[in-house]
């Protein structure tokens, strides 16, 4: 209801809407920066101020939903990371290439390999879109398969068999 209403131009529901989100967009940073370090700059409730700030800016007019709502909010907190990797990345190139797992590890002595894996998904992109959002949806959003389901209107069969063949083939683009 909520969603409807900031879709209809309602700047208040947004208001109402974050607390009601909230607790499920932590739970979605914390899963997302649960490897890090203890006092790491980027701490779940820093991404996901930077992601409300992004969502108030959003150029979506249209809310179908709340898995598409985390979807979008998985999307710019995939952007937020990546960003962060950049600013924090001690070398322009170089590293041994990591698996998927590693790489979803958003510590900044990973950065390196967040970084090769948003390349990956963009490369990913290039040829299967589709499997690209799968992995982001799945990966970066925390969305289950159902939640994926909704979003993207194909059947948890078709998933989890493009979800395989997407982690099988980022696990060989990452792999050394």
């Amino acid at each position: 209801m909520l969603l409807r209403k900031w879709s209809a131009g309602d700047e208040s529901a947004l208001a109402e809407l974050m607390p009601a989100v909230y607790g499920e967009l932590r739970r979605l940073a914390a899963a997302r920066l649960r490897n890090e370090r203890p006092g790491h700059t980027l701490q779940p409730t820093a991404l996901i101020h930077e992601a409300y700030l992004k969502l108030m800016d959003h150029d979506q007019k249209e809310w179908h939903g709340r898995a598409h709502f985390f979807s979008v909010a998985s999307q710019i907190m995939r952007e937020i990371l990546v960003d962060n990797a950049r600013r924090h990345r001690a070398e322009k190139r170089g590293g041994d290439k990591a698996p998927l797992e590693e790489a979803i590890s958003f510590a900044p002595e990973r950065g390196r390999a967040l970084l090769r894996l948003d390349d990956a998904l963009t490369e990913l992109a290039g040829f299967d879109e589709r499997k690209s959002r799968l992995i982001e949806l799945k990966y970066f959003g925390g969305l289950t398969g159902v939640e994926i389901s909704e979003t993207m209107g194909i059947s948890i069969s078709t998933i989890t068999r493009e979800m395989r063949l997407a982690e099988a083939w980022l696990e060989s683009s990452l792999s050394p």
